[in-house]
């Protein structure tokens, strides 16, 4: 299977401690490159989020956003740290006696105070496991797409090399009659310009026009890297830089053969093999 860099996928998880949901989508890119917007008490899961996105993908700008709401009722009910309560109002009524003012100690203020509240504290790693296992599984869905948006890429590809095969085919039953059209019209010039040439000279000059003409070379290469590029896909991975090195390939020989070009049909063959590659290589701009 081949995989394409353009994907999405959302996966939620829920617990006794809340609810997150994680968003992994991705772009094409030439190298692999991660980027992660986390709540800050989860910045520590981010090696471990780079790594398991290493292991499993080769290419693509992959963007990974966690949005996470914890439960209010998980945390269990409020305590009083009373050590620390006593120390904030004795030093409030210190402060008074130092002011000469003598107020009465609002407790709400005694409350806000860091620390004076507190709640249990949750299970950091069981929530850390279960946001991991959802990542996992998120990951898991954010392949299977790439993958169908590989295959479907794949199938394109591979009909316009079927349509490639087509124009080499077409081309190579129309060089013996575009070759004896040539023929025919060199012999017609000489005639028009009265050009007496004894039948050894006649022959070169058909000889020497019929090597610059002739594309055989070209179709069979167009031949051979069809079959290569079929062969490439069949495969499957992470083929994208393959793939694209076969696309200047192509490119290579149709350019060479509307190069030799002597007939409309053989340069309309040659910009119909262009369309069809740069199809294709579009494409692959987006296969891992």
């Amino acid at each position: 299977m081949i995989y394409s860099m353009t994907a999405y996928a959302r996966k939620e998880v829920k617990g006794d401690w809340g609810s997150a949901v994680w968003e992994i989508r991705s772009v094409n890119q030439r190298y692999l490159e991660t980027y992660f917007r986390l709540p800050e008490q989860f910045r520590g899961l981010e090696p471990v989020l780079r790594e398991r996105f290493r292991k499993r993908l080769a290419r693509g700008k992959v963007e990974c956003h966690l949005r996470f709401e914890a439960n209010p009722s998980a945390k269990g009910e409020l305590s009083i740290n009373e050590t620390l309560a006593k120390q904030v109002i004795g030093a409030a009524n210190q402060i008074m006696g130092l002011t000469g003012e003598q107020n009465r100690i609002n407790p709400f203020q005694v409350m806000q105070w860091p620390g004076v509240m507190e709640t249990p504290e949750q299970d950091m790693d069981t929530i850390n496991k279960a946001l991991l296992d959802g990542f996992e599984g998120a990951l898991s869905d954010f392949i299977e797409a790439r993958g169908r948006e590989g295959e479907n890429m794949k199938a394109l590809i591979a009909q316009r090399l079927d349509a490639i095969t087509e124009e080499v085919v077409k081309v190579r039953a129309r060089m013996p009659e575009i070759i004896e059209w040539q023929r025919e019209r060199l012999l017609g010039k000489f005639e028009e310009a009265k050009i007496e040439l004894d039948a050894s000279r006649v022959e070169q000059e058909l000889i020497l026009l019929a090597q610059k003409s002739d594309v055989a070379e070209e179709l069979d290469r167009l031949d051979s890297h069809v079959k290569e590029t079929n062969s490439i896909m069949k495969k499957g991975g992470a083929v994208g830089r393959r793939l694209d090195f076969m696309m200047q390939e192509f490119n290579r020989e149709s350019n060479t053969l509307a190069s030799k070009s002597i007939s409309t049909d053989i340069t309309a063959s040659g910009v119909e093999l262009k369309v069809l590659i740069e199809q294709m290589r579009e494409q692959i701009q987006n296969i891992e």
